[in-house]
């Protein structure tokens, strides 16, 4: 490498990144995206669709929210897979490292766990629900990228390690929705709970390597990270290493076993066709 070269400053994000204007602007266009996501969703599913014509109200909800997760999941995973493998400033510097791509990810984050969360409490006020595990994880998932934008002097590396935990949403989706049509039989829904099964395994794996950055820095972290985004980030990795990430492997892996709607009423999808408790027009193999 030129000499000149391995002495240049790392590169800096553009100054829009630091306009309030600009942020909000790209935090509001992320939801605007995603919420046409899930309305392309319910428009194509509405037309393509007979097991999605034949779901609950709530159902329906849970199916295009799905299929936006999905789409937000393969963003995620190629930032994530971008900041874990290549050489860039945030690699450089782990604790205060950032650049233009790494503060759109934060940003159009930002922009999809808002939606998350208005579909959510939305969703709890109008079919008067509530789901407290869903609410605290997309509190933690909001509230961690939000403080990043808040405060702006934070590295993104972890932010983007971060994202890559979304590497098992499209995953989950394929899965819920083909166990919606009763195709949990099939060779292609079994293979797939099998990559979601791993993909899994692989988010435990990726919350270790997030302990070991922050344990191997945590004297940077102490004095260039303010305390309120410390503990949003400690608390949400704990939870997600030892309650939620072993919570849904095991059910996801159990689901292999015995094919559950874990969400509406844990009704199985046999291998026959047939359902406990549910007509088969929700579940019987047909054309999606």
């Amino acid at each position: 490498m030129d000499p000149e070269q391995q002495s240049s400053p790392p590169p800096r994000p553009s100054a829009d990144y630091f306009s309030w204007d600009y942020r909000l602007q790209l935090i509001g266009l992320s939801f605007s995206f995603y919420a046409g996501v899930f309305l392309l969703s319910h428009l194509l599913s509405a037309s393509l669709s007979r097991t999605y014509t034949s779901l609950a109200a709530k159902e329906k909800v849970f199916w295009n929210l799905a299929a936006t997760r999905a789409v937000f999941g393969i963003q995620s995973t190629v930032a994530g897979l971008r900041a874990l493998t290549q050489d860039s400033a945030l690699t450089r510097d782990r604790v205060r490292g950032q650049e233009d791509w790494s503060w759109f990810g934060v940003l159009t984050a930002t922009g999809f766990f808002v939606f998350e969360n208005v579909a959510l409490h939305s969703s709890s006020v109008v079919f008067r629900s509530f789901d407290l595990p869903l609410a605290t994880h997309h509190f933690f998932a909001l509230s961690g990228f939000g403080s990043s934008v808040l405060w702006d002097s934070t590295g993104h590396y972890l932010s983007m390690v971060t994202l890559l935990l979304e590497m098992s949403t499209p995953f989950t989706c394929i899965s819920w929705m083909l166990l919606k049509a009763g195709w949990a039989h099939t060779l292609f829904w079994r293979a797939n709970q099998w990559v979601m099964i791993h993909s899994f395994h692989c988010r435990m794996v990726l919350t270790y390597y997030m302990w070991w950055v922050l344990l191997t820095h945590w004297g940077e972290l102490s004095t260039h990270v303010a305390l309120p985004p410390r503990l949003l980030l400690f608390t949400g990795l704990a939870l997600l290493t030892f309650i939620i990430n072993p919570i849904w492997t095991h059910k996801k892996t159990m689901q292999l076993l015995n094919p559950v709607d874990w969400n509406f009423g844990k009704k199985s999808a046999s291998l026959n066709g047939t359902t406990e408790g549910r007509s088969a027009v929700s579940v019987k193999p047909h054309a999606s």
